[in-house]
């Protein structure tokens, strides 16, 4: 196109004869009495305008529209597409007035303006197509100095933005951690026989920045010096993670079976919600979960970065001389798990016995579609009102989800890590035979009914929290709202009283 457009300015028989077809064309949208200022002449320059100026403006423009289609119509939303179109004609504007202004004092030279703009594009235009453009530019990029071309790279580039950056990304630097996250890539555990012998990934890293210590003597720290000579088994958690909670039988278990052989079970309680950070409900949410190993309150992730962790539940077995021996993920790999512990008991001269643990616990049913859903405008997602933003909304009638998608109703009030009802509704189309929800009622006890593909749901179906089609929420928790008779997939309508809030669903 530059090419085309600027031969046509560089000849001007080229230029006369395109101004004629354009001309014609364009004469039957002017108005009979002649002259080119109508309506239709207008549109017609203004929509050939549109193809220079959008490259430009287009990214902005597609995110102003994208923001305004998915969400309802408002006034608002009216007034801020109305700016920006207003903005972008004053701009045109200005620029028209301004180049009439520059060109006017021309006269008889505008012919050789236009033949030098034209050379001008001819020659922009063959250096576009051999690539010469990008070339320029990355010599540019390569040899100037670095405060021309990118003067703020001292500042990025400093250790104190360095530091912070690696805390807000939760990567952290030391060398235990980079050990550690190493060999989570190239390990692969699961088809890694423990008899076949356990390599040594890390020195494990010690418990740091720990707010408080549960179930140990007078509350007092663990440090891994003080565990030497003890295989160590680190889990990292959070009480409302259904995950979590459906490994801790497991983890029970051993802890009774191996404790005085020389197995030290340490939870390393990590919060994933606001509420999970205070001590007395992780206090109380050991005493439900009758956890008797020591439990470190990990609220600054300082340890979970130390291990370079990313995951709940995380298991690292540590041997009786400090070092990372094996690790695990998430749900699973009991049997697998317990003879590592063995093995590492074993090779530390203690004696494991001759029998197992036996433990047993509850684990994901099959057929499982739906992924955990946060209800918070940070991580929502697969929502049918579109992109869900903070603060007080009316989403309108409840919309019916599809599959594995959610939908709000009425009225909510949205933060980035939950959302309180305020009149509204929420429903969910889920693959899965359990439902489980992440629930708080700050300010007093508060019921949410609970229906079923419509209908409220009966006893057969209900969760162990779900009394007469209803739940009595009273403390922050995950509550368990569906049990089916096997995995299917169903539609779950909440209709929560209002102050109730909601952070996550999860499925098993």
């Amino acid at each position: 196109v530059l090419l085309v457009f600027g031969l046509m300015l560089l000849v001007p028989a080229l230029s006369s004869r395109a101004e004629g077809l354009i001309s014609r064309a364009t004469s039957r949208f002017q108005p009979k009495t002649g002259g080119g200022d109508g309506f239709w002449s207008g549109t017609a320059i203004g929509a050939s305008l549109g193809l220079v100026y959008a490259p430009c403006a287009g990214p902005i423009l597609a995110g102003v529209i994208t923001v305004s289609a998915s969400q309802p119509f408002t006034a608002g939303r009216l007034a801020v597409a109305l700016a920006y179109g207003i903005g972008s004609a004053v701009v045109l504007y200005l620029l028209m007035i301004g180049g009439r202004k520059l060109t006017a004092p021309l006269g008889r030279q505008t012919p050789k303006l236009q033949a030098a703009m034209g050379a001008v594009m001819v020659v922009f235009a063959l250096v576009m197509v051999g690539d010469y453009d990008l070339k320029f530019q990355n010599e540019i990029a390569d040899n100037l100095p670095a405060v021309v071309v990118n003067p703020t790279r001292a500042l990025e580039s400093s250790a104190s933005a360095e530091d912070a950056l690696a805390e807000f990304r939760g990567s952290p630097e030391s060398p235990e951690a980079k050990r550690i996250a190493e060999g989570v890539e190239q390990a692969d555990q699961t088809d890694k026989s423990p008899d076949s012998g356990l390599p040594v990934i890390a020195p494990a890293p010690d418990f740091v920045g720990n707010q408080r210590w549960f179930n140990t003597p007078g509350d007092t720290p663990l440090t891994m010096s003080s565990l030497r000579g003890r295989v160590v088994l680190v889990d990292f958690w959070t009480y409302s993670c259904i995950n979590c909670i459906r490994t801790q039988p497991y983890l029970k278990a051993w802890d009774e079976r191996y404790r005085d052989r020389g197995l030290t079970v340490v939870g390393v309680h990590s919060p994933e919600f606001p509420f999970e950070k205070d001590a007395g409900n992780v206090q109380e949410a050991i005493e439900r979960a009758g956890i008797e190993y020591p439990v470190a309150q990990d609220n600054d992730f300082e340890t979970w970065n130390a291990y370079a962790n990313q995951y709940w539940p995380a298991e690292y077995f540590i041997d009786a001389e400090g070092r990372v021996r094996y690790f695990h993920f998430g749900e699973g790999e009991y049997e697998e798990k317990e003879q590592v512990i063995r093995d590492l008991l074993a090779e530390a001269g203690r004696r494991p016995g001759a029998g197992r643990s036996g433990a047993e616990g509850e684990s994901i049913s099959n057929g499982v579609t739906t992924l955990e859903s946060y209800l918070g405008s940070a991580r929502a997602d697969r929502f049918t009102n579109g992109l869900i933003l903070s603060g007080v909304r009316d989403f309108g009638s409840l919309k019916q989800p599809g599959q594995d998608e959610l939908s709000y109703g009425g009225r909510w009030n949205v933060d980035p890590d939950f959302a309180v009802a305020e009149g509204g509704s929420l429903a969910i189309r889920f693959g899965a035979k359990r439902v489980f929800l992440v629930l708080g009622s700050p300010g007093g006890p508060r019921r949410m009914r609970v229906l079923l593909d419509g209908s409220p749901i009966g006893p057969a179906d209900a969760g162990r929290d779900v009394q007469n089609s209803s739940v009595a929420i009273d403390r922050e928790r995950l509550y368990e709202l569906v049990d089916l008779p096997e995995t299917g997939n169903h539609t779950l309508t909440l209709i929560p009283e209002k102050g109730i809030t909601a952070y996550a669903f999860t499925f098993g």
